[in-house]
């Protein structure tokens, strides 16, 4: 009569399929939060971008307004084409200033940031080697969720 071995078996199988469950729930809520966290980042992204958009038309046309109004003012001083000169570099060098500060912001921004540490920790909790019970020799060892132990001896009796 084998009923201990059976039992073992079946208590084995339990546990394996415990264990099967437990990975598949961790991996399908990594994925649930790699999604949402996606979707969080592609709306900032998203809204970065559309600030960028809406800022370039008024760029534009202080660009010209102010270009017009301090050419006038330097014109005397050093002609038409100097003062348009002038007043031309110091608005492009103003508004490629607010552009790189814009996607400087944009590229330190971290995406997916929690998905990476949550899966780097469960990782790390499934890689660590659990700390080993000694067993006396020629004895099969088994522990269950209460820490008692199932002793088999050599026969399988």
């Amino acid at each position: 009569m084998h009923v201990g071995s059976e039992q073992t078996d079946r208590g084995v199988a339990a546990l394996v399929g415990r264990m099967a469950d437990g990975f598949s729930r961790l991996v399908t809520q990594h994925l649930q939060l790699a999604r949402v966290e996606l979707a969080e980042d592609a709306k900032a992204l998203g809204l970065d971008m559309a600030s960028i958009a809406v800022f370039v038309p008024f760029l534009l046309v202080g660009y010209a307004f102010v270009c017009g109004a301090l050419a006038a003012v330097l014109a005397p001083w050093t002609g038409w084409a100097g003062a348009l000169a002038l007043v031309g570099a110091a608005n492009l060098v103003g508004g490629g200033l607010g552009i790189l500060r814009a996607v400087k912001r944009m590229k330190s921004r971290q995406m997916m940031d929690d998905s990476v540490s949550e899966l780097s920790r469960s990782m790390a909790a499934l890689t660590t080697a659990p700390p080993r019970v000694a067993a006396a020799p020629g004895v099969n060892t088994l522990k269950d969720t209460t820490g008692m132990g199932f002793k088999e001896p050599r026969d399988g009796r």
